[in-house]
This record gives structure tokens, sequence and C-alpha cells, in this order.
């Protein structure tokens, strides 16, 4: 896909350290991962990429026993001189062979001057079997679907792009940019199907590519698995995710089954690890850190809308939604703003929160927390007026600071708001395409009177 994703400039980042360490790209199957590198490397005067599921590719670390011998070997074969520079190495599918796993160490400490990128499938479930990658010798980053703003971009709406960067937003932007993110959050954000929908502009064109990118995703579970009987949990498991996607769950009985919290629990961990869907663990702190509560039920944040639509037959009754707070009960936005949350964050610690307040009838529930500037800053998805935001106000009642976040369909307003208890905050509406952005309207909302 010709357009540039925020991970190029990580990468950037990465290449500039002088304590540079190899650097493990992580994320789900088809996400881009090769594709990113690729663009990546084209800014070197040596690109050399070695897929380690080919037998002529894994010779270079199955046949000698020295690093010497198989950085000399890439070289030759590529017709590179040893004292060449710039070159940057990327090992695709490094899982294949544990041996170039744990030669990832002796890169960084024998040829800092390389730059060497690692990258494969299953990656996470590395972490349970002995080739583990070496402590301290590596780092990482995370790699997840296309974000809004790199849509706009792979379907030619530079305008729209820029209009969406600028801060604040101009209101003459604001119709056609809804009506653009309605497009994303109906198709998703699946590098493949942006892109089959640049081309053709078609939504019926996309059905093979969700089937395709579906039935992969089942097909690895025997690459999860260890055991019959694992492997019929996960299959339950990986299906059910997409129908329960954008709730919280409970792991007893997980999806209409009979299997235990136990066997779930593991189960969907697996899934956690191999990117496919991330655990939300609340938290019933208003201050940082952000701790999350593992006794109460987390929601569940799935890879991507777009396959959670397609999955559960959402899109027919997408198509034509003015507002998609209304759709579903607020399931598909509230799910979108965590994808679109994440599109920002680059790496493995980074994860999301949202906040609970479970009292004999007093329960409250705020859809996602964000740190910022030492805060936690509580965010809303939903319509409505500002007076219905019950659980949020609960939260600004015990917060230590006067900021707010609410995503809706309508336009940006910043509001001087109080609560049923007087408290006075600032409450800036947001619409809600705007999910990528929210730490730099954060800072403009801390610059406003």
């Amino acid at each position: 896909m010709n357009f540039k994703r925020d991970i190029l400039n990580e990468f950037q980042l990465w290449s500039e350290k002088p304590d540079r360490k190899p650097l493990v790209l992580r994320g789900a199957r088809q996400v881009g991962k090769t594709t990113a590198v690729q663009i990546f490397g084209k800014q070197f005067k040596y690109f050399i990429q070695l897929n380690l599921e080919k037998i002529l590719d894994r010779n270079y670390f199955t046949l000698y026993d020295r690093i010497e011998d198989t950085v000399a070997a890439i070289l030759f074969a590529h017709n590179i001189p040893t004292n060449a520079k710039p070159i940057l190495i990327f090992i695709d599918e490094i899982q294949t062979e544990p041996k170039a796993v744990a030669w990832l160490r002796y890169f960084y400490e024998q040829y800092p001057n390389l730059y060497v990128i690692a990258a494969g499938s299953l990656l996470e479930t590395l972490l349970e079997a002995k080739n583990t990658f070496p402590v301290g010798r590596v780092e990482y980053l995370v790699m997840r679907p296309v974000s809004f703003s790199e849509f706009l971009g792979a379907i030619g709406e530079h305008q729209a792009l820029e209009a969406l960067n600028e801060i604040p937003l101009p209101n003459f932007a604001h119709p056609k940019l809804l009506n653009l993110f309605h497009t994303y959050a109906l198709i998703g954000g699946m590098p493949e199907i942006v892109q089959r929908f640049a081309e053709h502009r078609d939504i019926t064109r996309l059905k093979p590519i969700y089937n395709t990118l579906l039935t992969a995703y089942q097909d690895d579970v025997q690459k999860y698995a260890s055991g019959k009987v694992r492997t019929q949990i996960l299959h339950h498991c990986i299906q059910q995710i997409f129908l329960e996607a954008g709730k919280r769950i409970k792991f007893q009985g997980f999806g209409q089954s009979y299997y235990s919290s136990k066997d779930i629990g593991e189960a969907l961990r697996i899934l956690q690890k191999a990117m496919l869907c991330n655990l939300v663990y609340p938290s019933t702190q208003t201050e940082l850190p952000p701790l999350p509560n593992l006794k109460k039920q987390p929601y569940l944040q799935v890879l991507d809308t777009g396959l959670v639509n397609y999955f559960c037959g959402l899109q027919e009754g997408l198509i034509g939604t003015k507002d998609l707070s209304d759709a579903y009960r607020g399931r598909v936005i509230q799910h979108w703003v965590g994808q679109q949350i994440l599109s920002t964050l680059h790496y493995p610690l980074d994860q999301l929160h949202f906040w609970v307040r479970e009292k004999n009838q007093s329960d409250a529930e705020v859809d996602y927390i964000l740190p910022f500037k030492g805060m936690l800053i509580p965010l809303e998805v939903k319509s409505g007026s500002t007076g219905t935001l019950r659980s949020l106000q609960a939260f600004m009642d015990v917060a230590q600071h006067d900021m707010a976040l609410r995503l809706y369909a309508g336009e940006l307003k910043l509001h001087p708001i109080s609560t049923a208890q007087g408290k006075n905050y600032r409450l800036l509406n947001l619409p809600y395409f705007l999910g990528e952005k929210l730490e730099a309207y954060l800072r403009w909302m801390v610059d406003q009177p």
C-alpha cells in the first residue's frame, strides 16, 4: 500500500538511536508488518530480506556455529562488501528457527553497525517456549491495523487528512470527515481490505478477503494449540471473540459453552499473545497508575472492528447510519474508539484502561481512562446531552483535576460543567473520528481559558 504509517516514524527514531538494539516487530498476522519494513528499507543503501520459512534463508543460521560466519555468508550471498553501510537486515518469520531468535543478542553485541529488524507470525507464543527472546538485547514495537488517518491517505483523501491533522478541527471539515469515518468504520483497518477498497471503492468486492482473513486466523489454532482439548477450546474462542467483542465478558461458559473458567481464560490469553484480542481489565482508581483489577470482568477488544462487523453480519445495518453511537447500543463505536486509541500505542506495555465503581445501587463505568501529564482523564463514548454523563460525573467528583472528554457524532465543543455534587470541570466534546488525536487535543485543552 502506498501510504505512510506512524510505525515508519517509530522505525526512524529507532534507527537514530546510538545504542540501537535489534528491533522485534510484533503484531497479528496480516497487519502489514512485512510491507512496512520493506518501505522503510528503501532508505538504506543495502536492504537484505530473509524469510526463514525458506530453507536457503534458514540455512544461514542452521549451518553455522558462529555469528561471524552467518553474517559473512549473508553478505556474500547478497554481494555486499563486509565494510559496507548502512545495511538493514530484515529477518521475517524468525519464529521458524529458534537459533535465529537466540542469535539476536549477538547482532547487538558484535554487530552494532548493522540494523536488524525481526518479525513473524505467532511471535507471542514463543514466550511460552524455550526459545524466548534474549532479555535486554532486543527492543520491541507493536504494529496494529490501519488507522483512520492512514485510511484517508490510502484512498487519496489528502485534503481531509490535512483537516484531520489541524488542531482544532475546522468546523467545515466535520461533515465530510464524519462520512468518511463511517466508511472506515464499516470496512475496518486490515491493510488488504483497505487496499482493495482504495482500488475499486466497492464494498461487495471485499467479502472474499474477509473470509480469507478469518479462515487464516482459525487455521492458526493448530499452531497455538497443544492437545485436542485445547484445540477445541481455541476453535470455540477464536469464533466467539468476534461475536462478543465490545462487551464485558465472563470466562465461565464463555460463548454459551460448557468450558470452565480456567480453560477459557487460558485460551483467551493465548489469543491475546497472538494479538488477536485484548482483555481489558477495569481500574477502580482515579489517579495514576491505573492498576487493573483482575478480579473483575474484562472488556473484550478484538484486533479489528471491520472483521467484527463482517463476522457478526453488522455491515448492512451500518450502511447509512447517521450516528454510530446509536448503532447496536453503542457497541460498534466504543470498540472503534478503543481501536483508534490502540493505533497510537506502539509499545507492548501500552494498554487500554477503563474505570468502574461497583457499589450497591450506585454502579458507574467510564468507557476509557487515559494517562496524561500525571493525570487519568475520563473518556465517554456516547450521544445525548452533557447532563446524562452520570458515570463520568461520578469519576470527576473524586478526580484531582478538571478535564474530561466525550466522543460523539457532533462538532468540537468545550463546555464548563458542574457535577450533581457541585464540582466544576471542563468537558471537551470531540467528533468520534478524532479518537487517534486525543493526546493532541488534551494538550490543546490545557491551553484554553
